[in-house]
């Protein structure tokens, strides 16, 4: 197993593992990687640091990693699920829709969707103030 320290082309960094150096090479040409905060499918590696360990705790280590991964990924699931059964899906039009129920003050309408890095800092200037949630793929 190797860790790499990711970013995306928007500059967000993360952390992956992969069997290999050659996995994250062949997932990431057939686009299959994507960055866990804006979806962006543009991923590189970053400089990163060795991790060094002894042969012992080896699988102890992986059994945690596993674990703790399938715990985090679980709670992303079940807060899509929430969002998903309790907001509506406008899409791309979500900058648009959100300054209309901003503004509207009447609306307590909930609603997700997705939007560009300029809309999004534009919406800040406004004082509307968002919140991204990776968007874990249920089939993944």
């Amino acid at each position: 197993m190797i860790k790499y320290n990711l970013k995306c082309k928007n500059d967000h960094e993360f952390e992956s593992w992969f069997s290999n150096s050659e996995e994250f090479d062949k997932l990431n040409s057939k686009n299959l990687l994507e960055c866990i905060f804006c979806s962006s499918k543009e991923i590189n590696k970053s400089i990163m640091s060795p991790m060094i360990s002894s042969s012992h705790k080896k699988e102890e280590q992986i059994d945690l990693i596993s674990h703790n991964f399938l715990k985090e990924k679980n709670k992303l699931l079940k807060l899509r699920q929430y969002i998903e059964n309790n907001f509506d899906y406008v899409g791309e039009d979500f900058s648009r829709k959100v300054r209309e129920f901003y503004y509207d003050k009447k609306s307590k309408k909930a609603i997700y969707g997705t939007t560009t890095e300029e809309d999004r800092a534009e919406l800040a200037e406004e004082g509307i103030n968002l919140l991204s949630i990776p968007w874990i793929k249920k089939e993944n």
